[in-house]
């Protein structure tokens, strides 16, 4: 066998390879969620360049409510150069429901219903509160917890010592890997994880 016939074997199957270990984000109708009136909506392409930051969040979860004002206070930092997204991915949560949350907790973030879990699985997130950081061309470069204030269910630090969503933001902005690219978060678990 010849160095072209050679060719024609393994170049196939080293694209096939690498495609496996990186594969493609398709901009489709699967890796939507829901807007608050029904609408489909991806928040990496409508974040157009910036980098987009996902939020995971469940009205009934206290320590999600908890970090709130550390939620938003983190989007007006960053305004200019990311976009934040709420995203809820409980299945059974109605619109009107995260309304009610949204206004409660005075959220003025874009607020999405993942219900069908694309968003989560994409994310790899398991807990509410965490976080997913996918840089402007879309890559995942960090997900999980916001910082280090809970060790654990109901037990709290004064204030957190490590800020990884934060760092991850930053780095993600000066493009670079964050330090950290996953940590474990504390919260609420999130239901029918397939």
């Amino acid at each position: 066998m010849n160095r072209r016939q050679r060719s024609r074997i393994v170049l196939p199957v080293l694209l096939a390879a690498l495609a496996a270990m990186f594969p493609v984000r398709a901009v489709s109708q699967a890796l939507s969620a829901l807007d608050l009136h029904g609408k489909a909506v991806d928040p990496l392409k409508a974040s157009s360049g910036k980098l987009a930051v996902l939020v995971f969040v469940r009205t009934d979860c206290p320590i999600s409510n908890r970090y709130a004002p550390v939620i938003q206070k983190m989007s007006a930092d960053y305004a200019a150069r990311s976009s934040f997204w709420l995203i809820y991915p409980d299945k059974s949560e109605s619109p009107e429901n995260i309304s009610r949350h949204l206004k409660q907790y005075g959220y003025q973030l874009p607020a999405l219903r993942d219900a069908k879990h694309a968003l989560v699985q994409l994310s790899q997130v398991e807990i509410t509160p965490e976080a997913a950081v996918f840089d402007s061309a879309g890559r995942l470069v960090y997900h999980g917890r916001i910082d280090n204030w809970y060790e654990d269910f109901g037990r709290s630090r004064t204030a957190p010592t490590t800020h990884e969503l934060r760092d991850a933001i930053q780095a993600a902005l000066n493009g670079k890997a964050p330090a950290v690219a996953a940590t474990q978060g504390v919260g609420c678990y999130i239901s029918d994880l397939k």
